[in-house]
């Protein structure tokens, strides 16, 4: 059992990596049931595999689940989905003292989130992640969102959880592509700030891609460190240091907008492309040798991850992938910020992208 705790303050919560949690989840949650009762949000997939897991794990207790599931996918992050959810809420009496429990992959931990901090204007949530992208990356640090028809996590706001449930061993039930998925956010924190973890990452990959409980256990706790002391150290990329996080994701969340934000690409094999762009870039610029670039492209090659537009099955002009690019939230005075890399392990903020100079870029790379 490792915790983790995220310090922001009045805010700081802790997060708890415990092989085997899911069946203790009635005795850490017990303190969030207010009136004896706890809100489940869960997807039709998830929940056919570990809500009765959970169900049984409160078995004989005093606290009533209510159950709400929602269909599996990147679209229930709509504005259909939330209304469904919060007036489900409201119609069950759910009151500010409440706890909403996310079990679900990141879609069901953004929605959850969002839905907890506009209910009777906030109640709490906890997350239960359950895949190894939400258990990494999406169920720390408080960013919650629903898409809109112009972008990806566009309509949304900052709500801290009061506690993140990661059991490694629910990714057993995990399908394979979700899991190379969830590797990618792995693989992100090494490319941000630690060389020697994407050395790790690049001897041991494959280790964890058979879900070896070691393996999979020593990657969730160290990227699961690296992200709460950032988001404590600027929970609201006030400073830009949160902002390391978004390496990949300008160039990823273009691709998902251009396939139409569905299972043509899920969101971790497009931040995979999306850093590998991202490397292949910076050596555009001069920032990054080309072989550190062509070292990046070729890991995520080798875990069967997308590493460039062609693997991505993205045929878009460049233009139009920037125009994607010009809905993203990061817009500020006209320009956008773009992470790129001096080389692995050395990522940074750059704010003069010229963003002709991107979608030509991306023309020379179809």
């Amino acid at each position: 059992m490792t915790q983790i705790r995220v310090e922001l303050g009045e805010q700081s919560y802790p997060i708890l990596v415990e092989p085997g949690a899911l069946e203790m989840a009635a005795q850490h949650l017990q303190g969030f049931a207010a009136n004896s009762r706890l809100f489940v949000l869960t997807d039709d997939h998830v929940g056919a595999h570990l809500l009765p897991r959970l169900q049984h794990a409160f078995a004989g207790s005093a606290i009533d689940l209510v159950v709400k599931s929602l269909p599996a996918g990147e679209a229930s992050k709509s504005w259909r989905q939330l209304e469904r959810v919060t007036d489900w809420l409201l119609a069950e009496g759910a009151e500010r003292s409440d706890t909403l429990v996310a079990l679900g992959g990141g879609v069901i931990g953004d929605l959850t989130g969002f839905a907890a901090a506009i209910v009777k204007r906030g109640c709490n949530f906890v997350q239960i992640p359950t895949s190894l992208l939400a258990q990494v990356d999406s169920s720390v640090g408080g960013k919650t969102a629903i898409n809109s028809s112009v972008g990806k996590n566009l309509i949304g706001s900052f709500n801290q959880p009061r506690f993140v449930l990661i059991d490694p061993l629910v990714l057993d039930s995990l399908p394979d592509r979700e899991l190379r998925a969830g590797y990618a956010e792995v693989v992100k924190y090494g490319l941000i700030n630690d060389a020697g973890f994407f050395e790790w990452c690049e001897a041991n990959s494959e280790q964890l891609l058979n879900r070896a409980p070691d393996a999979l256990s020593e990657a969730i706790v160290h990227s699961v460190r690296a992200k709460a002391l950032i988001v404590g150290e600027d929970e609201k990329e006030l400073s830009g240091r949160r902002a390391l996080l978004n390496l990949g994701h300008t160039f990823g969340h273009a691709l998902e907008a251009e396939t139409g934000f569905s299972d043509r690409l899920v969101h971790g094999e497009a931040v995979a492309a999306g850093m590998a762009l991202a490397f292949r870039y910076s050596v555009r610029r001069g920032h990054c040798d080309a072989a550190d670039a062509e070292r990046v492209a070729a890991h995520l090659k080798a875990v069967g991850l997308p590493h460039s537009l062609a693997s991505a099955s993205v045929q878009a002009s460049g233009e139009r992938l920037v125009d994607h690019m010009m809905h993203d939230k990061k817009m500020s005075g006209g320009t956008l910020p773009f992470l790129l890399a001096n080389g692995i392990g050395q990522s940074f903020l750059a704010k003069d992208v010229d963003l002709a100079d991107v979608a030509a870029f991306l023309d020379e790379s179809a």
